[in-house]
């Protein structure tokens, strides 16, 4: 229609600006005043839908919680791939079973002994708290108008997924989530005798390098040392850098093994398996774990404790505004048969 109401008008996002699901809900509302005057008189009367509590600031509303998720989602590779758990208390465990219960065949009226059953192993992922101080003079908050708290979920998504990147993949589960190569050192023993806990590798045959002759079937070696089951989902993740050198490799006939995405929102193919970028991967060195190969939603697991509280702070710091934001995030590797990583040495 060619005709807009007063109200639609009022609502309506100013040109370039970011648009938030609910924005115009009475949560957001009070918190977009609470962000740019501090005045939170509305956000108080509204405490059991926003979670304010006693230690100072207020839980961010479900529609900007939510942006801050997708801006951390597509800033942090790991995380895109991994099973993510939302969770209420920081005691959190998961159970894996190691081995799988026995079976057999018999006759009608054989006997059915006791079979063997799988151990369990109780695994509790290390959590840390993320934390973003962002400054903004009270001038800058006043000209936003209508898109201070997306800035704000802007600038917290971003830290926080820089952060979420590196620990991730090498985090050392100390205030911290444990990255899935932390912890004990990978080893080359196949599934069947290596220990829980363990990541496998598949040896390069170079020193810091890929071999000098078809550098590409050590990934296809990697690729089925990973089986059947997990190689359903798996995808590839390394360092850009990493990627630009395999980008080159060809098979036996000549044809380039990775293939660029042929329409957007589909993911590059390695021998067929989707490619993740991850900017905190090693790089090649000696002895580096620079390639994984798995299924990460199998093998890696997230926890986020609900909710992201903002605390404002006109004092600490004029003529800026302080916006503290914080929330509870951990991780751990879960399955060690379900990531196969290369190792770039000699064996």
């Amino acid at each position: 229609s060619l005709l807009e109401t007063g109200d639609a008008k009022a609502n309506r996002l100013p040109f370039g600006s970011t648009e938030i699901v609910g924005a115009n809900s009475p949560e957001v509302k009070a918190y977009r005043r609470f962000i740019q005057t501090g005045d939170d008189s509305e956000i108080k009367s509204l405490a059991v839908s926003t979670g304010g509590g006693a230690d100072g600031g207020y839980a961010v509303p479900k529609a900007i919680d939510a942006m801050i998720d997708r801006v951390a989602l597509s800033q942090s590779p790991i995380r895109s791939i991994a099973r993510v758990v939302q969770i209420s208390t920081p005691d959190f465990h998961t159970l894996v079973a190691n081995g799988r219960a026995a079976s057999g065949w018999v006759s009608e009226t054989a006997a059915r002994p006791a079979t063997t059953s799988p151990t369990f192993t109780d695994i509790k992922p290390p959590m840390g708290e993320l934390y973003a101080n962002i400054q903004a003079t009270q001038q800058v908050l006043d000209d936003m108008f209508f898109n201070a708290d997306a800035w704000l979920a802007e600038e917290i998504g971003e830290r926080f997924a820089e952060q979420e990147s590196a620990s991730f993949i090498s985090g050392s589960g100390t205030n911290q989530p444990s990255g899935f190569l932390a912890g004990t050192a990978p080893v080359a023993t196949d599934d069947a005798s290596r220990a829980f806990g363990t990541l496998q590798y598949v040896p390069t045959g170079a020193a810091g390098a890929w071999a000098a002759s078809s550098p590409q079937d050590v990934l296809l070696t990697a690729m089925f040392k990973l089986k059947t089951a997990y190689r359903k989902d798996a995808c590839w993740v390394m360092h850009p850098t990493v990627l630009q050198t395999v980008m080159g490799f060809k098979d036996s006939y000549g044809r380039y093994i990775f293939q660029p995405a042929m329409q957007a929102g589909a993911p590059a193919t390695l021998w067929g398996y989707p490619v993740v970028e991850a900017e905190h991967a090693p790089i090649i060195a000696a002895n580096s774990f620079s390639v994984a190969f798995g299924n990460f939603q199998r093998g890696y697991l997230i926890v986020d404790r609900v909710g992201t509280r903002v605390l404002r702070d006109p004092f600490s710091n004029k003529p800026y505004v302080g916006f503290y934001a914080s929330k509870r995030t951990g991780g751990i590797l879960t399955n060690t048969e379900a990531i196969k990583v290369l190792k770039f040495a000699v064996s």
